[in-house]
């Protein structure tokens, strides 16, 4: 399984084969705008598998049936002209994959002027199908409700449109995310934190609603492998901490080394099962074994985090996801939760222990000692760091009767401002509803406590993702 595999568009144009005979030119223009199409939509961690023009009910049978032999995650149909839905039905249903419709013109209004003065009326016919992009959008969209297939659409023009092209590029990134999950292999180590009962997770929901797959392993072999790390590779992370964190005069020699050795043997389990993101929580109490390498762990995981594989503690299944997919969003995603408010202010206190994702941070993350982990085992290293300042978006995943899962999310704004300097992350989000009204609000859809934080405004990526996943996406403001 590649976590990081290429998300496979397939991409075909629609028209009508009676055409091609009747009007010179017109087959060979509409492939360019296909072409063009798969230039604009291909990127980094795309592959773009282009069928050309589907324009005959033999054609739909065989493109679908390449499709599937293809393997693609994503059907993208250009509509470039007026087309038979007996032409596009064939293909989706072979294909069995999410579906998006371009209802593109190729440019934003006809030249009435110069159409008007071609005189040859066929001509002139033959350059109004170029433009007839949004005629057969309705009888594809009803052939679509009534077969049950769900689909989602862009309109709006070829080139030099904005708007139509960030929504593009939006389902591009959804889709890529989607497909991020479905190759996950999620570890799982340790168990729940004891009492914490809203973290409870429906594994068999995951790897059904997702695609995700779970590993479950254990901290022995953690532990086991940490016994092993050589005083090369325990060299190598501390240089690494160096470069990577802000450490504190106050870290002892012995703390960073403890911590750099259960770091190397993190990336060493890590690729041992190719694991794209890991929830944790173990007591480590008496193992002395599993109590040195729990308490060891936040660098190391802080790290794995910030460089593309997503960790949670506590155990929390749900919000690891989240982060997975706020970092495949490409907007980070760092563990956190609300724990009081600053009524005069009217901002939210927002942080949590364990690791951070330096990726957000604003500056370097600073490494601090902590005499105890409050609510945990043991003493050790511990990151704290503030998200950078500007919009944000929160998201939890949530669990409910209805798909499974739904996706909760929330904008609003880091800011500049007092903070609880107590090893932890740690920042002030302001909510364009006010306070108040964001945590009534997020309460109300009965997420867990915890949740993942990404920077900039993302929400309209997050409901494109829910509609691909098929599960409801609540926004709160």
């Amino acid at each position: 399984m590649a976590e990081n595999g290429r998300l496979r568009v397939g991409l075909f144009g629609i028209g009508l084969a009676a055409y091609w005979g009747q009007f010179a030119g017109l087959e060979d223009r509409l492939k360019g705008y296909v072409a063009r199409i798969a230039e604009k939509i291909d990127g980094p961690g795309r592959e773009v598998v282009n069928f050309g023009l589907v324009d005959s009910a033999d054609r739909a049978y065989a493109v679908g049936h390449e499709a599937r032999r293809q393997n693609v995650d994503l059907l993208v149909i250009y509509v470039t002209t007026y087309a038979l839905s007996s032409t596009v039905l064939p293909v989706v249903r072979r294909a069995g994959v999410p579906v998006l419709v371009l209802n593109l013109q190729p440019e934003a209004a006809i030249d009435y002027a110069r159409f008007n003065a071609l005189g040859d009326r066929t001509a002139m016919t033959g350059e109004w199908l170029a433009y007839c992009s949004a005629c057969p959008v309705p009888e594809i969209a009803n052939v679509f409700a009534r077969a049950g297939i769900p689909f989602h659409q862009v309109t709006g023009v070829l080139e030099d449109d904005r708007e139509c092209w960030g929504e593009i590029e939006g389902w591009m990134q959804a889709a890529q995310t989607a497909e991020a999950l479905s190759n996950l292999r999620l570890g799982l180590m340790g168990h729940y934190y004891g009492g914490m009962l809203d973290i409870a997770t429906d594994l068999t929901a995951v790897s059904s609603v997702f695609g995700t797959h779970i590993e479950m392993l254990e901290i022995d072999e953690l532990g086991a492998i940490r016994a092993e790390v050589s005083k090369d590779a325990v060299a190598a992370k501390l240089t690494a901490f160096a470069e990577e964190f802000d450490i504190q005069p106050d870290c002892t020699t012995f703390e960073l080394e403890r911590a750099a050795r259960t770091s190397a043997a993190l990336d060493m389990l890590v690729e041992r099962y190719s694991l794209g993101a890991l929830a944790y929580f173990y007591k480590g109490s008496g193992c002395e074994m599993n109590q040195d390498t729990i308490t060891s762990i936040i660098l190391g995981m802080s790290m794995l985090t910030s460089h593309g594989i997503s960790t949670a503690g506590e155990y929390e299944v749900k919000n690891v996801l989240a982060m997975k997919m706020m970092d495949s969003l490409g907007a980070g995603g760092s563990f956190t939760e609300y724990y009081a408010v600053d009524f005069r202010d009217d901002v939210v206190l927002m942080g949590h222990d364990g690791p951070g994702h330096s990726g957000i941070a604003e500056g370097k993350v600073k490494v601090k000692p902590l005499d105890v982990y409050h609510g945990k085992v043991g003493s050790g290293l511990s990151v704290e760091m503030r998200v950078k300042t500007g919009p944000v978006t929160l998201l939890s995943v949530v669990e409910c009767k209805q798909h499974g899962f739904k996706l909760l999310f929330a904008h609003g704004e880091t800011e500049r401002g007092p903070i609880l300097e107590i090893g932890n992350t740690n920042s002030r989000y302001r909510f364009p509803i006010g306070a108040r009204a964001f945590l009534n609000r997020w309460n109300e859809q009965a997420p867990p406590h915890h949740c993942a934080v990404g920077l900039g405004h993302v929400g309209d990526r997050i409901e494109k993702l829910a509609k691909l996943l098929r599960i409801e996406a609540i926004e709160v403001c």
